[in-house]
């Protein structure tokens, strides 16, 4: 079914807009999936935050192009999926490795994080970054270190004290 011109405006007004919020980008080959398998991948997107979308390449790099996933430009050839972490940097790069894992259709080209485009060697590194929950706890048990050795120092010193006085209690009795 051909689309028409306002159909292919809304189409590029809807991806700029979420290519200017999210994270990072994947970009994968799908090429031979089947209808079962893309619309599993879609339920999982939608569960774990990720806007996926196919998009002829002409329309995703009109729509990319003003955002930092500009650098997509060049990746943007073949049947191609697109997608973008909302949420989590990390996201999209989970769920296109974790999906290509049973669906070997699925093949990763390029993957765009802070306006640098990185080959499909790069997934992994990506897919491997903290979840917004696993940061802030990895952060709050390095800023509790100091103060929890702080306070093992401050309780320590009465604790000698009454050791010190009770060898010298102990001493003077024998």
């Amino acid at each position: 079914m051909a689309l028409g011109l306002e159909g292919k405006k809304q189409i590029v007004a809807e991806v700029n807009e979420i290519a200017s919020t999210a994270l990072s980008a994947v970009l994968a080959e799908y090429r031979g999936m089947t209808v079962e398998d893309m619309t599993a991948l879609r339920v999982k997107a939608r569960e774990s935050g990720v806007y996926l979308r196919v998009v002829r390449n002409t329309l995703a790099k009109r729509a990319v192009e003003d955002t930092e996933f500009a650098c997509l430009n060049d990746a943007l050839v073949g049947q191609v999926i697109s997608a973008f972490s909302l949420e989590e940097p990390g996201a999209a790069a989970r769920l296109i490795r974790d999906f290509a894992k049973n669906c070997d259709k699925l093949v990763t080209t390029a993957v765009a994080v802070g306006g640098e485009l990185h080959g499909p060697e790069k997934l992994e590194a990506v897919a491997k970054l903290p979840t917004k929950d696993e940061a802030i706890a990895s952060l709050m048990s390095v800023m509790n270190g100091p103060v929890t050795k702080l306070a093992r120092t401050l309780n320590e010193f009465p604790s000698r004290i009454t050791r010190v006085i009770a060898a010298v209690k102990d001493q003077k009795a024998a």
